[in-house]
């Protein structure tokens, strides 16, 4: 009998998770229309977390069973400062063996099922898919038939 791994969270700092809350109330156009897409295992039955705080940052959408983060941007994170900060942010995820995707805002919002294929396609790479009844009324998007 295999024996199934609980998600026990780290001890966050009340700060982080403080701005984690707040980010959650403050979700940009391209957050909220992900999240609409991403949440209640919608996309092939992966599980995502929105605004979840690990250690030092707070991640836009993160897949704990993949370890596998969804970074959205704006204009700021092309600004060198921007890019030089994602770059720290991305190799210290990457030190604790987390992936990062990154999109513009503005992507999301243009092409949001080519944004949802890229995440998917990532996702598989990483892990088949969960197996899961369908919800209720329909298939989970992306989930094969």
């Amino acid at each position: 009998m295999t024996e199934k791994k609980l998600f026990v969270p780290e001890s966050i700092s009340p700060p982080l998770l403080k701005a984690a809350r707040t980010l959650r109330c403050q979700q940009t156009d391209a957050e909220r229309l992900l999240w609409s897409c991403l949440r209640r295992r919608q996309l092939g039955g992966f599980r995502f977390r929105r605004q979840h705080p690990i250690e030092r940052y707070v991640l836009d959408f993160y897949c704990c069973e993949a370890k596998l983060a969804i970074e959205l941007d704006g204009g700021q994170h092309n600004e060198p400062e921007g890019k030089e900060r994602d770059k720290e942010r991305t190799a210290w995820l990457g030190s604790k063996g987390i992936s990062v995707i990154r999109f513009w805002n503005n992507e999301v919002v243009s092409d949001r099922d080519g944004v949802l294929e890229q995440i998917y396609e990532e996702l598989r790479r990483r892990l088949p898919p969960p197996s899961q009844p369908p919800p209720a009324g329909g298939r989970s998007k992306l989930t094969p038939a």
